[in-house]
Formats: structure tokens, C-alpha cells, sequence
């Protein structure tokens, strides 16, 4: 049976905003409806919250749930990172559609760094992660899609994630199943592990419903689990 992708990765929303403006934003709009933020254009840092980061039971956070990494102001990062550096029994993904402007690197072997990728024009961006953020390991997300992303290069990429627009905006865009399928494909002849998130399943179908987390995150859960026992 499929899973939510948020019972197996907790958003840690250490920033939130982003200048890119979206159309499809969903964080923009929690934001504006619970009034998290004044400006959600201009980034805000929240520090106290790295606290969670003490907590010992293992966990994959992902913390850019409401921001993207491009837009951390670089002692954001530096505050971050070293916090990270003390709690190592965890697994953290970050974020950005602007791999261009990053100029970053990292010794820590439990950071993910990932591209959004929704159409076929903007397949640069996968290697303009790997050009300007050095560490670490590398994934795709592709979500939402507006059209077939067609042949990718996925050297270097360990995980990939594909969905599909949510919400009621007008217009909005809905995946087609061979869209997903074109990537699935190609990643899995790769060796990659691919993961649909929950809102495919309308479009996929419970018995074509794919997802698979890469084993560091499996082993967080596996750890996870001896904690409930």
C-alpha cells in the first residue's frame, strides 16, 4: 500500500520564504493563511528550531519545505551545517530551483541536495547542482511536471522523486502516467531508487505505485523502529 511521503521525511522548517514566486506554491499560501511570516518574498531564519536537530532517535528531515536553498544567507547555512555535524543519526534533503547562484560545499555525508525539475527545459539545473554544491549526495525532484522531461543525465543522482501538481489552481498541471514512467525507467536502469509521492495515485494506480527510499534513509526507519519497540 502507498505511503505519504511525509511519514517517512518531517519537514524542519528552519527558513521560510522564497523570492521565486511560483505559480503552483503551496508554501506561499500556508504561509499567507496562518501568517507564519510578514513577507514571505524575504526569507526569515529560525534558529530555535534547531533544537529538533538533539533529538536522538534518527530521523530524515527534509528543511526546505518552505524555502529554497539558494536564498539561505550563507551564516544560515554555516549555523546549520555545524548543528548537523553534531547529529549525525540523521539524514537531511534541502532543496532549490536555483542551483546557479549556490556556491557550496560539505564534508557531511548525511546531506542530500536535489533539484526541482518540472519541465524539459530546465534538465540544466541537474548539472548545475553538481557543478556549484560539492558533498554530499545528490537527487532529483520532479514535481510538478508541465510536460515530458524526455532523456536525462543521471549520473552522479541517487534518488529521484516524481509527483504531480495539488491543490485548485486554475489551470494547474497533472502528470501523465508516461511522463512518470519515462523517468522511472530511466533511473531504475541506472540503479536509481524512485519514489512516487502519494498524489500520483490517482493518476498511477495502487498497483503501479513505486517507492523506494534510498538506504540511508531505510536504515533511519529501521532505527526509528527499534525505538517504538
Amino acid at each position: 500500500m502507498s505511503v505519504c511521503i511525509k511519514d517517512l521525511i518531517q519537514n524542519m522548517n528552519l527558513v521560510i520564504g522564497c523570492p521565486i514566486g511560483c505559480s503552483y506554491c503551496y508554501a506561499r499560501n500556508n504561509v499567507r493563511r496562518f501568517h507564519m511570516i510578514d513577507d514571505f518574498e524575504k526569507p526569515e531564519f529560525f534558529p530555535n528550531k534547531l533544537r529538533l536537530m538533539d533529538n536522538q532517535r534518527p530521523h530524515n528531515f527534509l528543511l526546505t519545505g518552505m524555502s529554497d536553498f539558494a536564498f539561505w544567507e550563507p551564516e544560515w547555512r554555516d549555523e546549520v551545517f555545524d548543528k548537523m555535524a553534531q547529529n549525525p543519526q540523521h539524514q537531511y534533503i534541502f532543496l532549490t530551483k536555483r542551483p546557479e547562484t549556490i556556491s557550496f560545499s560539505t564534508s557531511l555525508d548525511n546531506a542530500w541536495f536535489g533539484v526541482t525539475v518540472t519541465s524539459s527545459k530546465e534538465k540544466g539545473r541537474i548539472q548545475a547542482m553538481k557543478e556549484h554544491i560539492h558533498g554530499g549526495h545528490y537527487q532529483v525532484s520532479f514535481e510538478p511536471m508541465f510536460d515530458e522531461i524526455g532523456e536525462v543525465d543521471f549520473s552522479g543522482i541517487e534518488w529521484i522523486v516524481i509527483g504531480t501538481e495539488t491543490g485548485r489552481r486554475k489551470g494547474k498541471s497533472v502528470s501523465k502516467p508516461e511522463w512518470v514512467w519515462n523517468l522511472t525507467d530511466q533511473a531504475h536502469a541506472l540503479g536509481i531508487p524512485v519514489f512516487m509521492k502519494e498524489d500520483l495515485l490517482p493518476i498511477m494506480g495502487e498497483a503501479q505505485m513505486v517507492q523506494e527510499l534510498p538506504l540511508a534513509f531505510r536504515r533511519v526507519l529501521e532505527e526509528q523502529a527499534t525505538w517504538q519497540k
